[in-house]
C-alpha cells in the first residue's frame, strides 16, 4: 500500500507516517508547513519509501500526480487549533473546503479510497452525551467563529458522503476526539501542552471559564492504529466513525493532575473567553463519544489511559525544554 497522507508534518499526520513506515509502507506527505514543521518528520525524511512535497493540498495541479500514484489518501490538511480558528476564519473555511473538494474529486477520478478526518466539534453544543455517530448537530450562532470550523468539517462529510452516494467512491470519516501526544503544540490553544509547558516551567496555568467543562483526550498512538485498521477494513466504507477516549476529565482537574505529575509550583489562573481570545466565545460542557460503532468495526479500545500518557507527554516536554 502507498500512502497519501495530507498534512502529513502535523502532530498527528507525523506519527501516522511514522507508524506505516514501521508496517512497511510507503508514504508520501503534502504539507505546507503553515502548522506542522519539517521537524516532525525529521526521522523520516531519509528513510526509503518516503517522499515529502512542500506544497498546498490546495493546489490542484500538485494534488493530481500525488493522488493519482497513491493507493489510499489519509486527508489530514486542515485548519485546526482553537486560537487559530478564532483568529483566521476564512483561512480556516476556505483551508478545510477547498482542500476536500480538490481530494475528493481526484481521488474519484483515479478511484482511491479516502480517510477523512474530521473532528467532534461538528457535534456542537449538543448535550445528548454521550455523541453518538448519527446524532444531530447542535450548532452555535454564527455570528462566533469557533462554529467555523465545525461547519467547514461538517461540509467536508458531506461532500464525502456525496461522492459515495452518488460514485461509489470508498469513503471512511473519522471524528477525532481531543488528541493528545508527543509533538503537539500549544501554538494554536491546544490545552495539553499548553498546561504541561506552563507547570514546567513554574508559571501560572490559565483555565478559560470555569474549568468545569469536560473533555476525554486520547494517545495519539491509539488513534493512528484506528486510522490505518480503518482503511485496512472492507465493507465499512461511507459510515462515520468517533475515535478518541471516553474517560471524561474537567479541565481544571486536568490542570491539577499535570500539576502533581510534574512536581510544579504553578498556580491555577482563571481568566474569562473574552480575555484569553478578545471576544466572546461560544463552548461546549461536555465532549465524550460513543465507541460502540467503531469497537463493532475494528474491535478498537483505546490502550493508554490519560495517567500514562501525560507521563509520556511531560516527559517530552521536559527534554524539549
Amino acid at each position: 500500500m502507498k500512502a497519501l497522507v495530507t498534512g502529513g508534518a502535523g502532530f498527528i499526520g507525523s506519527h501516522l507516517c511514522r507508524r506505516l513506515l514501521e508496517d512497511g509502507r510507503r508514504v508520501t506527505v503534502i504539507d505546507n508547513l503553515s502548522t506542522g514543521s519539517r521537524g516532525n518528520i525529521e526521522c523520516c525524511l531519509d528513510r526509503p519509501g518516503f517522499d515529502f512535497v512542500e506544497g498546498d493540498a490546495c493546489d490542484r495541479v500538485v494534488m493530481e500526480d500525488l493522488v493519482a500514484g497513491c493507493d489510499v489518501v489519509f486527508h489530514l490538511a486542515a485548519a485546526v487549533g482553537v486560537q487559530l480558528i478564532v483568529d483566521q476564519p476564512v483561512h480556516t473555511i476556505e483551508t478545510n473546503i477547498h482542500a476536500t473538494e480538490i481530494v475528493l474529486e481526484l481521488a474519484d477520478k483515479y478511484r482511491k479510497k479516502v480517510l477523512l478526518a474530521s473532528t467532534s466539534e461538528v457535534y456542537g453544543k449538543s448535550e445528548q452525551v454521550p455523541f453518538h455517530e448519527d446524532d444531530d448537530s447542535v450548532l452555535g450562532s454564527t455570528r462566533f467563529s469557533r462554529w467555523s470550523y465545525a461547519c467547514s468539517k461538517a461540509i467536508d462529510e458531506f461532500l464525502g458522503f456525496a461522492y459515495y452516494d452518488q460514485f461509489g467512491l470508498e469513503v471512511v470519516v473519522a471524528r477525532l476526539f481531543n488528541t493528545i501526544g508527543p509533538r503537539q503544540t500549544g501554538q494554536y490553544g491546544m490545552v495539553v501542552p499548553r498546561f504541561v509547558e506552563r507547570a514546567i516551567k513554574g508559571e501560572d496555568i490559565a483555565i478559560y471559564g470555569t474549568g468545569l467543562q469536560t473533555r476525554c483526550f486520547c494517545y495519539v498512538g491509539d488513534v493512528v492504529d484506528a486510522l490505518i485498521r480503518l482503511v485496512q477494513t472492507e465493507g465499512i466504507a461511507g459510515k462515520i466513525y468517533n475515535i478518541g477516549s471516553d474517560e471524561e476529565i474537567t479541565i481544571e482537574a486536568l490542570a491539577d493532575l499535570i500539576i502533581a505529575k510534574a512536581g510544579s509550583t504553578s498556580k491555577k489562573k482563571f481568566i474569562s473567553y473574552e480575555e484569553a481570545y478578545g471576544r466572546s466565545f461560544d463552548d461546549m460542557l461536555r465532549r465524550v463519544p460513543s465507541l460502540e460503532r467503531i469497537k463493532e468495526a475494528i474491535q478498537y479500545g483505546p490502550i493508554k489511559m490519560l495517567d500514562e500518557t501525560l507521563d509520556i507527554i511531560i516527559d517530552y516536554w521536559r527534554n524539549v525544554l
